[in-house]
């Protein structure tokens, strides 16, 4: 497996991926299917801002991604980034989405990111479980904020600080 920086090509992939997520669970409240050209789109903003959006590539095919993105549009939140990661739902717990991480928070710490912050629908214990593999640590806890499959959905909120900032 080759965790790498996206390219364009990558587009349709990661809208299947994302797709499936968005059909069948809480894992994102979208609630449409998205196709590759929105996905290119938003590959765009998220790179054009200078965030990383990397893919794991296993065989040229794309079996999961990661992307930081600002966590709050004010100059203020400049150090804070929300991240994310997804999983081609047939190569779950194969260590794609631990690689993809490592690799993203590398990244971002050795930018001048103080904060990693990851928003997890609940109940997710899979997620759950990969972020405080990190070291995030629970932060907040949101009930009833989304809504999906007509029903409410808490929203609990996992940080990690870069550890040469920790007090």
């Amino acid at each position: 497996m080759n965790i790498r920086v996206v390219s364009g090509e990558d587009a349709e992939d990661i809208s299947k991926i994302y797709n499936y997520y968005i059909a069948t669970s809480h894992a994102t409240f979208e609630l449409h299917a998205i196709d590759a050209v929105e996905m290119e789109r938003r590959i765009t903003e998220t790179t054009g801002g200078g965030y990383p959006f990397l893919v794991a590539d296993l065989e040229n095919s794309v079996v999961g991604y990661c992307y930081g993105r600002p966590f709050r549009p004010r100059p203020g939140y400049r150090h804070a980034v929300e991240v994310a990661v997804y999983v081609d739902n047939s190569r779950q717990a194969q260590g794609i989405g631990y690689a993809l991480y490592s690799e993203l928070i590398d990244r971002l710490f050795n930018e001048d990111i103080h904060s990693l912050i990851a928003t997890i629908a609940l109940p997710n214990d899979s997620s759950v479980r990969l972020h405080e593999r990190f070291g995030f640590e629970k932060a907040g806890h949101f009930r009833e904020v989304g809504r999906k499959f007509d029903r409410w959905i808490d929203v609990g909120y996992w940080q990690l600080l870069r550890k040469s900032d920790r007090t």
